[in-house]
């Protein structure tokens, strides 16, 4: 019997482009595979073992005769590549439309709203990732103040204010504000916030930034589990990506090490329900991402070693980010899924799943015995014989 269930995701961990990956211009995508070739090889022995070799060639990831955990791959069927999609899946809730596509950056009526909610102008308003906006725009940001302005080319609307430009608190209240004027007419579901740090040529993104994100219009499996009394816990940007709805508790966004200290520690005090942390180990250059994955690998079985009979530990993505691509935005990808556990089967392959949906639906079935309206659950083949 499953009790607790802990689910890591890793930010734009893909394993190769989905079939309709070039509607979205991502064909040939697969961030594992590039970024290993990038960097001559991963060494992650600890994901090895659980049967990562098994979901895609990763190039130093070996495919091990007899894997740990039960392994597969999630695919999605929402439309839209991003974390409100890749999470709201994983919970239950399909979106079926992509949102208005902006790859030239927003109109100007949608600009003016904007430069009307934070109160002065704003900078470089294009699709782009935020590490080339912020090289782009950050001396005319720290000169006149506008804030930096960027689209992922769909349903997100991100913005960068350094702490001597605005602060923290109204900047974060300005975003909370500007996501209610934005959704009609022009479509925009998630302001993302991200305060900026460090003196001049040095200017970085803080590692806490905040996601002001609509509310899913349909239920979800924390809705489900929230009306059994199950504990809920949101780690990182969960919080901000369900707008803390049927969460028992949220621990912000932090740094990926600190959060992982922060589910590690959870283990003594959380004895059953849900723990669904979001970590943003990847960077935007492959060596930084291939150490922080190095990093992940290694503290990894200090969660391991601490799970107990009648736990899921589950470890998957919310869609890729292959950085072979210039802009470095979100691709369209299957991830991986990784499942473990003292009385779980091993060595399983769970097949590729058609709707990230199933994940919810079998955490749903392992902790309530009752289903989602969407998803097929995968809970029967995580069963030891």
């Amino acid at each position: 019997m499953i009790t607790r269930v802990i689910v890591l995701v890793i930010d734009g961990l893909g394993v190769g482009a989905m079939p309709d990956a070039s509607e979205y211009g991502d064909a040939g995508s697969n961030t594992l595979s590039h970024l290993a070739d990038a960097v001559g090889g991963l060494n992650l022995p600890t994901l090895e073992a659980l049967g990562l070799g098994h979901i895609a060639e990763i190039k130093g990831v070996r495919t091990m005769g007899q894997p740990e955990g039960c392994f597969g791959r999630l695919g999605f069927l929402s439309k839209g590549v991003d974390s409100i999609a890749g999470y709201w899946e994983m919970a239950g809730h399909l979106t079926d439309a992509a949102g208005p596509l902006y790859p030239n950056g927003f109109p100007p009526d949608m600009v003016a709203v904007l430069e009307q909610a934070y109160g002065r102008k704003i900078v470089g308003n294009r699709r782009s990732s935020g590490v080339a906006m912020l090289r782009e725009c950050e001396a005319e940001h720290l000169s006149s103040g506008a804030l930096i302005v960027w689209t992922d080319g769909r349903r997100t609307c991100h913005v960068a204010a350094h702490e001597s430009a605005m602060r923290r608190d109204e900047f974060f209240q300005r975003c909370r504000d500007a996501r209610k004027l934005l959704k009609d007419p022009w479509g925009v579901w998630r302001v993302s916030a991200h305060p900026l740090l460090g003196d001049a040529g040095v200017v970085r993104f803080d590692p806490q930034p905040r996601e002001f994100v609509l509310e899913p219009p349909g239920p979800t499996m924390f809705d489900v589990l929230n009306r059994a009394s199950q504990i809920l816990i949101g780690v990182g940007k969960v919080g901000d990506l369900f707008s803390g709805r049927g969460l028992t508790r949220s621990v912000p966004v932090a740094h990926w090490t600190s959060l992982f200290s922060e589910v590690t520690g959870m283990f003594k005090k959380v004895p059953r329900g849900l723990i669904f942390a979001g970590l943003d180990v990847l960077a935007s250059d492959a060596a930084q991402s291939a150490t922080a994955l190095h990093d992940f690998d290694r503290r990894l079985p200090l969660l391991l070693e601490q799970l107990r009979p009648g736990d899921l530990l589950i470890l998957t993505g919310d869609h890729g980010r292959d950085m072979t691509k210039a802009d470095l935005l979100p691709t369209r990808e299957y991830v991986p899924l990784l499942a473990t556990g003292p009385r779980l089967a091993h060595g399983v392959n769970l097949g590729i799943r058609a709707s990230a949906a199933d994940l919810g639906h079998t955490i749903v079935e392992a902790l309530l015995g009752d289903q989602l309206p969407v998803g097929e659950s995968f809970l029967d083949a995580l069963r030891a014989g």
